[in-house]
C-alpha cells in the first residue's frame, strides 16, 4: 500500500506540474529508487547496472534512498546494531605501501609505533572495550601478515586469555594468514576474520603495489576454509569511481561476507593521500545506502573516519541502512566517547546488540 501510494504521489507530481528538464529527471530518479527498493524488499537482488544507476541519485532524493535502505535493513537484518571495539595489538612499521595508511614505513607520519602488546595489555584493552559496551572485539596487527609463527602463537594465547577473562566474541585482523593458521585461530575460539579488500580489483593497484588484490582474496579463502566468518570491506574516498565502489560491493556479495566495515578516508599528514578531499556527508550516506541495497542481510559497519567526515550527520547514517559500529578508538586516531554512540543508536530506534 505504501509503495502504491508513493508511486501515485510521485506520478501525480510529474503529470500535474511542468518542471524544468533537470527537475523532471529528479522525479524519474525518485521513481527508480522506489522500484529498486521494492525489488529488494521482495527478495530479489539488484544488478550491477541498477546499483550504478542509484549512484546518480541527486542530493534532494538521498533521504528517499536512505529510507528504503533502512527498510531493507529492518526486513533482512533486524533492528540490532553490532558494536565492536578494536585493539591495536601491534602498531606501525608496516612493510606495505598502501597509500592511505599512517602505519606504512613508506610514509613519514607522527603515529606512535609499538611492537606486539603483552597478553596482559591485550586482555586489559579487551576489558575496556567491554566496559565501553562492546560485545565483540577485534585484535588488529600492523604488517603484511603472520610470517613469524612465534608472534602468531603469542596472539593466539592472548585470544584464549580474552575468552577466559571476558564474555566478548573475538575477531582477528592479522593480515595475510595461511589455511593452517586460520584453523588454529578457529580452534582458539575466533569466529570471524577481518581482512579488507579496500577497493575494487580494477582500482586496487592505484593504492597498493607491495601485495595484490589476489593476495587479499587468498587470505579470505584461507579464513573461509577454516569455517571463519568474514569481516571484509574497504575504504571510500581514495580517488575511486562510483563504479569501483559498486564493484567492491558486488565482490563482497559474491564471496559471502558477514560484516562489511566501510572506512571513510581520513587524510593523514605524511601519507600519499594527505591532500585528498574526502567524500561529503551526503555522499557517504548515499554510499552506505547503496551498499545496503546490494547487501540486504549483512552487517554494514561505519568504521574509521565517520566522526571526522560525517560530523553532525552521523545520526542520519543510522537511518540509512547501517547496523554496526566501531566503538571507542581506532588504530591510529581517536574515536568519540562510546556513550554518545549508544545514545545515537537508541535515538534511531535501534538496539545495541
Amino acid at each position: 500500500m505504501i509503495y502504491m501510494l508513493t508511486k501515485i504521489i510521485l506520478t501525480v507530481n510529474i503529470c500535474t506540474i511542468k518542471l524544468p528538464d533537470r527537475r523532471e529527471g529528479l522525479n524519474l530518479n525518485a521513481l527508480d529508487i522506489v522500484d529498486l527498493g521494492e525489488k529488494v524488499l521482495n527478495g530479489r537482488f539488484i544488478t550491477s547496472e541498477e546499483a550504478l544507476a542509484l549512484t546518480a541519485t541527486v542530493n534532494q532524493d538521498i533521504p528517499l534512498l536512505a529510507a528504503y535502505a533502512n527498510k531493507i535493513r529492518q526486513q533482512f537484518a533486524g533492528n540490532t546494531v553490532d558494536m565492536c571495539g578494536i585493539i591495536s595489538a601491534r602498531t606501525g612499521r608496516c612493510s606495505e605501501n598502501c597509500k592511505f595508511c599512517a602505519q606504512s614505513v613508506h610514509h613519514q607520519t607522527a603515529i606512535a609505533a609499538h611492537p606486539l602488546l603483552s597478553t596482559e595489555a591485550i586482555v586489559n584493552a579487551a576489558r575496556q572495550a567491554r566496559a565501553n559496551g562492546a560485545k565483540r572485539t577485534s585484535i588488529v596487527t600492523s604488517g603484511r601478515g603472520m610470517d613469524n609463527q612465534s608472534l602468531f602463537l603469542a596472539i593466539v594465547a592472548a585470544i584464549q586469555a580474552i575468552h577466559r577473562e571476558t564474555d566478548l566474541s573475538v575477531c582477528a585482523n592479522l593480515g595475510a594468514i595461511t589455511p593452517d593458521q586460520a584453523k588454529i585461530l578457529a580452534a582458539a575460539g575466533v569466529r570471524r576474520y577481518a581482512h579488507n579488500l579496500e577497493t575494487s580489483r580494477r582500482f586496487y593497484p592505484e593504492i597498493c603495489t607491495t601485495h595484490s588484490f589476489e593476495d587479499r582474496l587468498s587470505t579470505i579463502q584461507a579464513a573461509q576454509s577454516a569455517g571463519l566468518e568474514l569481516c571484509t570491506g574497504g575504504i571510500i574516498g581514495l580517488g575511486e569511481s562510483w563504479q569501483d565502489r559498486i564493484d567492491l560491493a558486488f565482490t563482497l556479495r559474491e564471496i559471502g561476507v558477514h560484516s562489511v566495515p566501510l572506512n571513510i578516508l581520513n587524510p593523514i599528514k605524511g601519507t600519499a593521500l594527505e591532500q585528498s578531499v574526502p567524500p561529503t556527508p551526503l555522499e557517504c550516506i548515499k554510499t552506505f545506502a547503496i551498499f545496503r541495497f546490494i547487501l540486504p542481510g549483512v552487517v554494514i559497519r561505519p568504521a574509521g573516519g565517520r566522526e571526522i567526515n560525517l560530523r553532525d550527520m552521523q545520526g542520519a547514517l543510522m537511518l540509512s541502512g547501517v547496523n554496526g559500529l566501531i566503538v571507542g578508538h581506532y588504530l591510529t586516531f581517536t574515536g568519540r566517547a562510546a556513550p554518545a554512540d549508544f545514545t545515537m543508536v537508541t535515538d534511531a530506534g535501534l538496539f545495541p546488540a
